[in-house]
């Protein structure tokens, strides 16, 4: 099944909760000097689904791997 790319943004990516969510991930992205393309990723120690913030200590560079194992615990 070919995945339909307008319809996905339309009804997900451009509400306005996901741009302020790609918002924050940038910023966070920006203040660790990760360019686009890095195999690295930012690592919030406290997510910010938990209250974290963006501020560099709350930031780390990890592994794609080890981000996505951490999961919004």
């Amino acid at each position: 099944m070919k995945r339909n790319y307008a319809k996905e943004y339309r009804e997900y990516h451009s509400k306005p909760e996901q741009r302020k969510n790609r918002s924050e991930r940038n910023i966070a992205r920006r203040k660790l000097g990760i360019a686009v393309g890095d195999s690295r990723e930012v690592d919030h120690r406290v997510p910010l689904s938990r209250g974290g913030s963006n501020a560099r200590s709350n930031l780390r560079a990890v592994s794609r791997t080890t981000n996505r194992r951490k999961g919004a615990r």
